[in-house]
């Protein structure tokens, strides 16, 4: 019965001497919130890339088509792209910064900065994933 007792109150000391540390977070944020509308701040909305204008802009349609948004316009010339996502449209803009360093601003075409952030950090997430990968030409057959 002693042996009992002593595994017992072992195996109680040992969940309140691990119930004192504190778990870790998950790195990044919880699903909820980033599919809650929320106040966005313009520096989240922004980015800068360390790859061409022109490569960064086909990215970023490859971005909007992988997250299945649907695109309304696409401009190559001025580098911008007109997308909707959860029923509000929203502007990617391409600028150059010099010949190896690119900019990528996403912004709301109402300037309301309330949305949910998953539309901007899963646009951005696919451009950290696929961005390094050098694009192949597959030659004719």
């Amino acid at each position: 019965m002693e042996r009992v007792i002593k595994y017992i109150l072992l195996a109680v000391s040992f969940v309140f001497i691990f119930s004192a540390f504190p778990v870790k977070a998950e790195e990044g944020m919880s699903l909820s919130t980033l599919i809650t509308p929320q106040n966005v701040s313009f520096n989240t909305c922004t980015r800068t890339y360390i790859l061409p204008a022109d490569k960064l802009f086909y990215m970023a349609i490859a971005s909007a088509n992988a997250n299945r948004f649907e695109i309304d316009e696409i401009q190559s010339k001025t580098g911008y792209i007109l997308f909707t996502a959860v029923n509000k449209q929203y502007l990617v803009s391409v600028v150059k910064v010099d010949s190896t360093h690119s900019m990528l601003k996403i912004t709301p075409t109402n300037n309301n900065y309330f949305f949910p952030p998953g539309v901007v950090l899963n646009f951005f997430k696919y451009i950290d994933l696929y961005g390094a990968t050098p694009f192949v030409t597959v030659p004719k057959v």
